[in-house]
């Protein structure tokens, strides 16, 4: 029996493709995350593409996938470069016919980034304003320059030992 799913009703040939993607992916021990999306922008692109198999559509489509994401919806550079590591992983890696150079992408513009610092002073001053765990998580970001995702990874305990 054949199952609807979003991508409308699941014949063996498209279960199989995300499948493939899956496996490809897993083999090559990428993470969770980077499965997750990957297969995302893969359903974006068949969803783009009129719901056609992406072994029948080349860089053609993959271009104009692509600059459709940089001119119509607006994207920043890392979500359509996001989106050509996704198809180009899936063109060369599950459908072995890698895309060749794709010369009328239009690539979205990174602006120019200028950090943000605070001084030791204003640091010092929002650290005051905070208390417990929440102090403690501040001071590793600021101190220890953890990223956000990893100070959340710590342990739980750690965060409820007091001195």
């Amino acid at each position: 029996m054949e199952e609807d799913t979003a991508l409308g009703p699941q014949t063996p040939e498209r279960a199989r493709l995300l499948d493939q993607v899956r496996d490809a992916i897993r083999r090559r021990h990428y993470s969770l995350r980077t499965e997750d999306t990957y297969v995302h922008w893969i359903k974006r692109f068949i969803y783009f593409s009129g719901k056609r198999h992406p072994a029948e559509l080349g860089a053609a489509e993959v271009t104009a996938f692509l600059n459709y994401l940089a001119r119509d919806r607006d994207v920043a550079a890392s979500t359509q470069n996001q989106a050509l590591s996704a198809l180009s992983f899936l063109y060369r890696e599950v459908l072995a016919t890698p895309l060749p150079w794709l010369d009328e992408l239009e690539r979205v513009r990174r602006p120019a980034r200028v950090p943000t610092v605070l001084t030791r002073e204003k640091t010092q001053r929002l650290l005051a304003q905070m208390q417990g765990t929440k102090w403690l998580m501040a001071s590793l970001l600021c101190g220890a320059g953890l990223r956000p995702r990893e100070c959340l990874k710590l342990p739980r305990r750690w965060s409820t030992r007091t001195s």
